[in-house]
This record gives C-alpha cells, sequence and structure tokens, in this order.
C-alpha cells in the first residue's frame, strides 16, 4: 500500500508519561528502557497493541529503547509457533518505529561488557526483526544468573524448598500459615535445591518458596513460590533445564539485568508489585532499580480476549485459525488488511489510566475508516453481479472512461472498458420497489458512476422466474463533459465491464459477536457468535484488480474496503472485506 511519510503528532500525555519525563529531567537514568514482555503461549491481540504503543512509544518519545522480550519461563505452554508470530506482529505494529526504538540482541547473545543504566547491555537499534544472527530478548536467557539470584537468597535465609503439593501450599497460604518445611537450614536448602536442578526430583515434587511473610495482607507476598520442578524441554535452551523460575521471579530479575528503566503492566499486576520491589530489594543489587507502572488493559466491545476463550474459538472450529480475520488477534487483523498505521494510531492515542473501561469499537473503526478513506485506492467491484445489455450500442462497442483512484487527487485516474454487456450489482436493481428508490427499476433511469445515463426497459427472466438480464438502452450524450453531461437523476451505481471482467473470491466478515459484552452476557459466551459474520461470494471486478497488490488496500466503491488475503494467487483473486463503508451496526442497534 501506498504508504505515505507520517507526520509526527503530539506524543500523548498521561501519569505514566509524565513520570518518565520527571526521571529525564532529574537525569536519574542514563537512558529510558522499557520492555514488551509477552509469554510465548499464545497469539498477540488487540489488548497488547495498546501495550506495545505505550512501551515502544515511550522509548520513542524520550530516545530510549524498549525490549522485545520473550517471558518463557513456562515450557509445558511455549512454542517456537508463538516466538514467531509475536516477532512478526510486533514489527508488523511499530513500522518505522523500529528504526528508533526497537531491542533486539544478537542471536544466542548472553549479556556483554556493554552496560547501560550500570547494567550489561547488547541491545541492537535499527535492526529489523528478521535480519539474520538477530533476535528478541528471552528471560532463558538468564537462566543461568536467575539461578544464581536463587542461590543468593537461600544463603541470606530468604528462601526455602518445600516439599508440599500444589494444592497444600494454596491451602496454607489462604489461610496464612506456614509450611511445616520452613524452618530448614540454609545447608539443607542449598542441597535441595541442587539436586532440584540435577533433575534428581519428578514433577511437583519440590518447589523453592521465598520466605517473606505467612500472614500478609498480600497474599502474594504469603511465602510465594520462586521455582518449580518440570522435566520438559525448552523451546529455547532446550534439555538444559530441570527447574524453571516463576513468572515473578524471573520478570522483575529480567528487567534489572536488561537495564529496564519503567517496567509497564497492566493492573493486574498491581497486586504482584510488593512481590516485585521484595525480590529486588532482597538480593540488594547495585543501583539503579527498575519500578513497575500499572495501567487499565484494553478492552473492546463485540470482542472477546481472554486466551483461554479465543483457543476454545480455534480448538473447536468456529474460526478458522488463530489469524482469522474476525479475531481480535494482531495476525487476523493485519490479515484483515487494516493498516498497521491505523492500529497504530488508535492504541497509541487511546488513552492510559488507571481505571477498567470498555472502548467502544466505534472507535477502532472510525480509525481505520478515517486512514483508508485518504488512502485506499479505488476500484470497481460487483459482488453479487447481474448482466446488463445495452441494446443501442452496437456488439462492437468499446471505449475507456476515466476514473479516479483516489478523491483528494482528481488528476490521479484509471482507464475502466465501456462495453455493451456490464454487470451492476443485483443490490441496485429492484423490479418493485419502495418508495424513494433511487437505483435502477423498470422504466427508471440512472447514472453509471463516471459514465453516462441508462435506463431499464425490460427484465429478462428464466423459466424459473429468476432475473437473467436486463435490457437498457444507454444516452451517449450525459458523459461528464458531454453535451447533456449535466442532466441530473437521482441514483448513481457502479458496474464493470462483463467482457473485461475478472472473477474473485471475496470474502465478508463481519463482526464475531452480536453484543458488546459477550463475556458479560452469563452462559456460554458462542451462543453470541454472529451466524452472519463470514459470506463467500464470487465477484467481478474491474480488470486492473488483476494485478492488484498485497500492499494496497482497496475501496471497492459505494460498497466497503477490502484488500489480498494470502491465499491470493494470479489465478485465483481472493479479497477479505476490512471493512464497510459505514457503521450499519449503529443503525441497528437505535432500531433496538
Amino acid at each position: 500500500m501506498s504508504n505515505p511519510a507520517e507526520t509526527p503528532a503530539p506524543a500523548p500525555s498521561d501519569f505514566i508519561r509524565d513520570v518518565v519525563a520527571g526521571d529525564v529531567q532529574a537525569g536519574k537514568y542514563d537512558k529510558i528502557v522499557t520492555r514488551f514482555p509477552p509469554e510465548p503461549n499464545g497469539y498477540l491481540h488487540i489488548g497488547h497493541a495498546k501495550s506495545i504503543c505505550l512501551n515502544f512509544g515511550i522509548a520513542r518519545e524520550f530516545g530510549g529503547v524498549c525490549h522485545l522480550r520473550m517471558d518463557d519461563t513456562n515450557p509445558t505452554k511455549e512454542d517456537v509457533e508463538y516466538v514467531d508470530s509475536i516477532t512478526a506482529d510486533v514489527q508488523w505494529l511499530i513500522g518505522g518505529w523500529a528504526d528508533h526504538c526497537l531491542g533486539l540482541k544478537p542471536k544466542g547473545a548472553t549479556p556483554a561488557t556493554q552496560t547501560v543504566n550500570g547494567k550489561p547491555d547488547f541491545h541492537l537499534g535499527a535492526v529489523p526483526v528478521g535480519t539474520p544472527g538477530v533476535e528478541p530478548f528471552y528471560a532463558s536467557d538468564y537462566f543461568e544468573q536467575i539461578h544464581a539470584y536463587a542461590v543468593q537468597l537461600i544463603q541470606l535465609g530468604k528462601a526455602f524448598v518445600c516439599d508440599l503439593s500444589a494444592e497444600e501450599i494454596d491451602e496454607l497460604r489462604r489461610n496464612g500459615k506456614p509450611s511445616p518445611f520452613r524452618g530448614r537450614s540454609i545447608e539443607e536448602n542449598l542441597d535441595l535445591f541442587a539436586r532440584m536442578k540435577a533433575g534428581e526430583f519428578p514433577d511437583g515434587a519440590r518447589t523453592l518458596r521465598a520466605k517473606i511473610d505467612v500472614a500478609a495482607p498480600n497474599i502474594w507476598l504469603r511465602d510465594p513460590l520462586l521455582y518449580r520442578i518440570r522435566h520438559v524441554e525448552h523451546h529455547h535452551t532446550g534439555a538444559a533445564w530441570r527447574i524453571y523460575p516463576m513468572y515473578d521471579f524471573a520478570h522483575c530479575l529480567s528487567d534489572y539485568i536488561e537495564g529496564v528503566t519503567h517496567s509497564i503492566c497492566t493492573l493486574e499486576f498491581e497486586v504482584h508489585r510488593p512481590l516485585y520491589d521484595w525480590i529486588l530489594e532482597a538480593l540488594n543489587l547495585p543501583r539503579p532499580l527498575p519500578h513497575q507502572f500499572e495501567f487499565a488493559r484494553l478492552n473492546l466491545t463485540y470482542m472477546v480476549m481472554s486466551k483461554r476463550k479465543l483457543m476454545q474459538l480455534v480448538d473447536d472450529g468456529l474460526v478458522t485459525g488463530w489469524d482469522d480475520p474476525r479475531m481480535p488477534t494482531i495476525s487476523g487483523i493485519r490479515r484483515r488488511g487494516v493498516p498497521a498505521v491505523a492500529l497504530r494510531d488508535f492504541a497509541y492515542n487511546i488513552g492510559i489510566t488507571k481505571y477498567d473501561g470498555l472502548t467502544e469499537i466505534g472507535a477502532l473503526d472510525h480509525a481505520i475508516r478515517s486512514y483508508l478513506n485518504e488512502h485506499a485506492l479505488r476500484r470497481f467491484a460487483v459482488l453479487r453481479p447481474i448482466k446488463i445489455v445495452l441494446t443501442n450500442l452496437p456488439d462492437n462497442h468499446f471505449e475507456e472512461l476515466d476514473a479516479f483512484n483516489l478523491p483528494n487527487a482528481p488528476e490521479d485516474t484509471r482507464r475502466v472498458p465501456f462495453t455493451k454487456e456490464l454487470f451492476i450489482d443485483a443490490d441496485d436493481f429492484m423490479e418493485i420497489p419502495p418508495p424513494k428508490y433511487f437505483r435502477l427499476r423498470p422504466g427508471g433511469e440512472v447514472r453509471l458512476k463516471y459514465g453516462y445515463i441508462i435506463q431499464c426497459d425490460e427484465v429478462v427472466k428464466n423459466e424459473a422466474g429468476e432475473i437473467v438480464e436486463l435490457r437498457c438502452t444507454v444516452d451517449l450524450t450525459t458523459k461528464r463533459g458531454g453535451p447533456n453531461g449535466d442532466r441530473k437523476v437521482k441514483g448513481t451505481i457502479h458496474w464493470v465491464s462483463a467482457s473485461h471482467s475478472v472473477d474473485a473470491e471475496v470474502r465478508l466478515y463481519d463482526r464475531l459477536f452480536t453484543v458488546p459484552e459477550p463475556d458479560a452476557e452469563g452462559g456460554d459466551f458462542k451462543k453470541f457468535l454472529n451466524p452472519h459474520s463470514y459470506e463467500v461470494v464470487t465477484a467481478k471486478c474491474e480488470p486492473s484488480l488483476a494485478s492488484a497488490s498485497p500492499d494496497e488496500r482497496y475501496q471497492f466503491e459505494r460498497l466497503a474496503y477490502f484488500s489480498l488475503d494470502p491465499e491470493s494467487a494470479p489465478e485465483k483473486l481472493v479479497f477479505n472485506r476490512t471493512i464497510t463503508l459505514k457503521d450499519t451496526w449503529a443503525k441497528e442497534a437505535q432500531k433496538k
């Protein structure tokens, strides 16, 4: 798609940016370092887009860097498929920002001697994802260091090995009671932890827990788990480990090792912040330390964003996959043809607060339509064709008419063939129309867009009573600039030449759910699936679409915005509807 240079918009203002600005002014850090740290156990969704744009946006605004890091501490649920999809989604979404703030590392690298904010640093700015020898950061890169920190906590008497089952631990924590193994000696804990690492015990037999406060008001401080045994291979480290750190333990230490200054999370991690701080303080690490900040996640109407529920949709075959264009995943949104800049502008400017809320999907739709209206190339396509024969033209009539490529560039035109036989959309003809119907009807006139006025003289049907063609006459004096070019008719419709048209499979996508809050309606969210969210038609398209580009976005005039699907091929064109020209859902809501 034509990608005009973006004019830098004023940076948003919010409480997190105010903190960062204050830290910059005070000279608290050498460089601002943020991070986007998804767990590679699923595909990113639009909720993550807000976090991506916040973390990378702050790094960009303050001349810093944002590390793309896989928080890969649970090998039973993670996979390289998700790593690849996440890196592709992030690269696509942040676009040109990557040249300024994307943090990557040499493949397989461990912290080098270069430092930032007093910590080892090896991020590579301005290196695109996919560059040979370059990869995202991984929490698993630091397993040796994190393990060493765990040993240090044991040596300080601040961690112990526990033999209780997960269920027993949960019950004691709920009741504020200590584990019977809490009093083990430092020597015994060191021995048991070394044997855990060596793979001596089966899964679930033992855990390493922090020794904090069994009766703390914040349950996350009640001797939380730091390590558990998992006899499984890891997608990044292979079979090197048989124990894996818990998220809360690895997350804060990964931030510290990478020199992260502002660790920005969603609100559900607010109760975890005291543990984040306790771990860093308990280890008495050299300063400066990272600090965690929380913001409200993005929730949109007519969507579910629970990873578990999205997986249900995929596993139950209710969608075609994680990248189904109806899904709220970033890969699905990209496949539907939403431009990265439109989604980025929406997510970047949506607002950062400390209060959970529900954003109307209309705000996202408006951002998409606003961008596409300015940049999508105009083309003709007839989704449900009905043939028109212009009876007063010779069989070999051929001419080309000028049509606009973009509405704001009248000098930029294309040529569309006009012949005796055309296709119009069946929705633009009605044999017995209602009052104030301004499209084609028997005896009625319409203007063919960019062309002439035609009149319907005869409706031809087959034996089943189905319309097979419309016989019309055309007034060749009525083209714009012609002798009667100013003659007014109330209807204008689109069309294609029958002999020059190309066939295309057109997939008409719509909202996946019929209610604004499918999660909040009670019962099974799947009962609110929209049965009309997907329809396939064979369209007749103007010939220029035979060479359609996957980088372009198109407005099929009077219909909607479309893009090529990755499955499209020269011998079989496939277009996806990105979004309709107008919000038909708002009209339906008003009727109710």
